[in-house]
Parts: structure tokens; sequence; C-alpha cells
């Protein structure tokens, strides 16, 4: 049978935003839905706000959830948000016989992180259906524009099945 029954990531990612994203509540749902799927990116209840092919836009409240001891937002929590949208940008990409898995990931830390923080990632995925690396960055930026962070992150992208 040459018609797969189930899509791949990316076409299931972009036709659920799609479908929730225009709807009251349906990027918190989508958000909600994005944590079922990655369980432990869950955790820090981010809403992803934006999202298309190689875009990613995500929001953490800023609470005492994902605080640290001195009242900023917790590095492992801002390393979560990191990789979400680096994450949800890449997968977007990816057409529905592909797949990613993330192989590193760093952080650098500018600034302590207060009050909403916003990680926004672009990347370009080419599609040449080889296996290979991609380096992909992002930034998260505070209410008042600046940078209190830079994510870099390494999926693998390949093939379904391998």
């Amino acid at each position: 049978m040459s018609d797969k029954v189930l899509t791949g990531a990316g076409e299931r990612l972009r036709r659920a935003w799609g479908a929730l994203s225009p709807r009251p509540g349906g990027k918190w749902l989508f958000s909600r839905l994005v944590g079922r799927m990655a369980p432990y990116s869950g955790t820090v209840g981010a809403l992803v706000t934006e999202l298309r092919p190689g875009h990613a836009k995500v929001v953490l409240r800023d609470r005492r959830k994902v605080r640290n001891h001195l009242g900023s937002i917790h590095a492992i929590a801002l390393m979560n948000l990191g990789e979400l949208a680096t994450g949800l940008a890449t997968v977007a990409t990816l057409p529905g016989d592909r797949r990613s898995i993330l192989t590193g990931l760093s952080m650098e830390y500018l600034k302590k992180a207060r009050g909403t923080i916003t990680a926004v990632c672009d990347v370009t995925i080419p599609d040449s259906g080889e296996r290979a690396e991609h380096t992909v960055s992002g930034a998260l930026s505070d209410s008042s524009g600046d940078v209190v962070a830079r994510v870099t992150a390494r999926w693998l992208v390949g093939p379904e099945g391998r």
C-alpha cells in the first residue's frame, strides 16, 4: 500500500495548528497537546503563539512553578523553552516521511530572566532526503525585548523508519 495511513510528525503538527490556532482557546489547547506528545516539555506550561514551517514562537509566563531560589526563571525551564521552540520550528518544516531527534543542546544565559519570556526560532532545513544533523538557534527575550538567553540545538533529521 503506497498511501500511508499515518502521516509524519510535521504534517500532524501543521494540521493540528491549522485546525486549532484560529479558534478561541485553540493555541492553549494546541500547546497542551504538544505537552502530551512531549510530556517533559509540557511541564513548563509554555504557550505556542506562532507556528509555521521553519518558525516557532513560544511564551513562558513567570510563575512560582518555574522560578529558582533567586526569584528568576530557572535555567532549566529556559532550556526547556528553548528546546521546545527549536523543536517545533524544526518539526514544522518536515515532510511526512521525515522525523527528528535532538542530539545536542546548549544555552547561553545573558541575564536573569524575569517576567514573561518569549522564545523565537527561525530555521531552514533543506530536504535532501538524507539523514543529517542541523544546528538550530533561537533567542529568549523578556517583555522589554532584552535577550536573556540564546539556545543552540542540534537536530538529527532523517527518513522515518531508520
